[in-house]
């Protein structure tokens, strides 16, 4: 959850300024304080979802059946620990939407999930999953069942009926319908979901999405995240599908996670078959949907890619180096992990990628990379830990021919020489400096980590704020104007000193259009060795331009929010002058 100026004034920022420098930096996302006051989300959630394999027909057989092979096959031991109910837990007779219960909650379809004794059929699956040692989740869609409506249900614990709360608006519902919209301004409206997330705990629920949710639901989803909470239960709440990117501090500030995009899924099995679940294009929508989602997720609140289709071999749709990328770009971008696959078969070389301890390392950092290089078939983020150490992730987005995917180390924060380790074969690549070149065959990736301590590179620290000299938005726009924003390790904050130039993923530390009057915003630009792009860092903590005299300035001075511009200012020995090196 970012606090101050939202990454949409950030682009609007960089996009006054097109056309007037030239810029290629990167952004991590800086460490977040968790989404919501629910004790769960610090790191991405690792499971599993019915969706992509069982879709229309799950039973509690199924359920239990998956949860039990996550235990035996080690998964669980591994770290995931979520076994997910998608769509069709409950009665759907018809168009006219779920069936429901005496107050107005979907009524779970009693023969796939028979009940046991007085018990839920539903609370009897989450009771098996939590016996495995798992977590169990559900799935909803925002509104209110006309059933509920035409029956004019009672709200559980009130005086208030279905009628009083809902709407004529129709609310997504994807596979059942019959779902309206609820008026949250209407007493009774939040008394309602709060019963809903109160049968869900009562049931041992553990996490619950909501399916069909935009920016027109922003009601629901504060409410369905007040519920939760109310239950005092630790609930993750996760939000789908293809969210507004516009809202992503909404979605923050609610959920613990968002689907960025539509289904991972191709639909493409013949004659009804759930396989292949999946294929390379529908993976290589994600490699910019990462990219730009990028400054958005963190600690308690994630983007999310979708599932991850990786365990059957070929009924995956994917080749063995795809599903290796598939996972690289899913742990490089710290997304959930989500398995859609059959976890009763699980292809042996499959769960070997599953359980790469190295790899998963990277994806429960919770930090998610940039893009540093995006150049055509050639795709490589990168993103740096807190102790110094480098994760590079070099793609070959093509599906069907090999390619040399190349980085200057430079550009990831890296200078001199250094050892690297291949997080996939665990093997020792040797020493790399320079630009540094690997050759990948189809949808192939090398996930590589350097040793802690790699990154040469300073943060400059204001002293009036705290806040980090910052390029915005992983934004290549020429012309982009610095800020300031929450320190974060990543490289759009991390700078190299070289010949009096401050550089960034190679390029320089510039004032805009060689100006030297006070005021004159800086930016960065392609490095030509003119004076407007020398520096001089002082001991006293002020940075001035060679040129100009000037200092490097934050604009307003005292505690500046987040997206706070920089510009030159002549030197007066306020704070907001001052800069320290992290």
């Amino acid at each position: 959850m970012r606090s101050g100026i939202p990454r949409r004034a950030r682009r609007l920022v960089a996009a006054l300024a097109a056309g007037a420098a030239a810029v290629a930096v990167v952004l991590l996302p800086m460490p977040q304080a968790q989404a919501e006051s629910n004790g769960v989300g610090a790191t991405p959630a690792l499971g599993w979802s019915s969706w992509s394999y069982v879709r229309h027909d799950p039973t509690a057989a199924v359920i239990d059946a998956q949860a039990d092979a996550m235990k035996s096959s080690g998964l669980a031991a591994a770290g995931y620990q979520y076994v997910n109910i998608d769509d069709f837990w409950y009665q759907c007779p018809g168009s006219q939407g779920p069936a429901v219960d005496q107050y107005g909650r979907w009524a779970t379809d009693a023969t796939a999930f028979p009940a046991s004794g007085s018990t839920n059929g539903i609370a009897v699956v989450a009771s098996h999953v939590h016996a495995d040692g798992l977590k169990f989740g559900i799935y909803v869609t925002p509104g209110i069942s006309k059933q509920a409506v035409a029956e004019n249900t009672p709200i559980q614990g009130t005086s208030y009926t279905a009628d009083d709360i809902a709407t004529t608006t129709s609310e997504k519902n994807y596979n059942c319908g019959g779902m309206v919209g609820i008026d949250y301004s209407k007493p009774g409206a939040q008394a309602f979901i709060n019963s809903w997330a109160n049968e869900f705990a009562s049931w041992g629920v553990d996490y619950v999405k909501i399916d069909g949710v935009g920016t027109s639901d922003v009601g629901d989803v504060e409410a369905w995240s007040n519920a939760l909470r109310q239950t005092d239960r630790p609930i993750h709440l996760e939000l789908s599908n293809s969210l507004a990117i516009g809202s992503a501090s909404t979605w923050a500030q609610y959920s613990n996670g968002w689907r960025t995009g539509g289904d991972v899924e191709c639909y493409c099995g013949s004659n009804g078959s759930s396989f292949p679940l999946t294929d390379w294009g529908n993976i290589q929508k994600r490699f910019n949907e990462v990219a730009a989602w990028q400054p958005d997720g963190g600690p308690g609140a994630f983007n999310d890619y979708d599932s991850t289709e990786v365990g059957n071999g070929a009924n995956d749709g994917l080749t063995a180096p795809e599903r290796q990328s598939q996972l690289s770009l899913w742990s490089m971008a710290a997304s959930p992990l989500i398995l859609g696959t059959d976890l009763t078969h699980l292809d042996p070389t499959d769960l070997g990628y599953l359980k790469n301890k190295a790899v998963l390392a990277v994806d429960q950092d919770a930090i998610d990379a940039s893009r540093i290089v995006d150049n055509g078939n050639q795709q490589v983020f990168t993103k740096t830990e807190p102790d110094g150490s480098v994760v590079i992730g070099l793609f070959n987005y093509s599906g069907s021919a090999s390619q040399t995917v190349s980085i200057n180390l430079a550009d990831a924060g890296i200078t001199g020489s250094t050892t690297a380790t291949d997080l996939w074969s665990g093997s020792s690549i040797g020493t790399i400096s320079g630009n540094y070149s690997v050759n990948l065959g189809p949808g192939a990736v090398q996930l590589l980590r350097t040793p802690p301590g790699t990154s040469t590179a300073t943060e400059y620290v204001s002293a009036a704020s705290g806040r980090c000299l910052d390029d915005p938005d992983s934004t290549t726009t020429p012309g982009t104007p610095q800020e300031v924003w929450d320190c974060h390790h990543g490289p759009n904050q991390e700078w190299t000193s070289s010949d009096g130039t401050l550089r960034e993923l190679g390029l320089c530390l510039d004032a805009f259009n060689n100006g030297t009057a006070t005021g004159t915003k800086v930016d960065l630009y392609t490095c030509n060795g003119q004076t407007n792009q020398q520096w001089t860092v002082h001991s006293n903590g002020t940075i001035t331009g060679v040129q100009s005299g000037l200092c490097l300035d934050v604009t307003g001075g005292g505690d500046s929010a987040n997206g706070t511009g920089v510009q030159l200012w002549t030197c007066n020995g306020d704070s907001n002058q001052k800069w320290t090196k992290a």
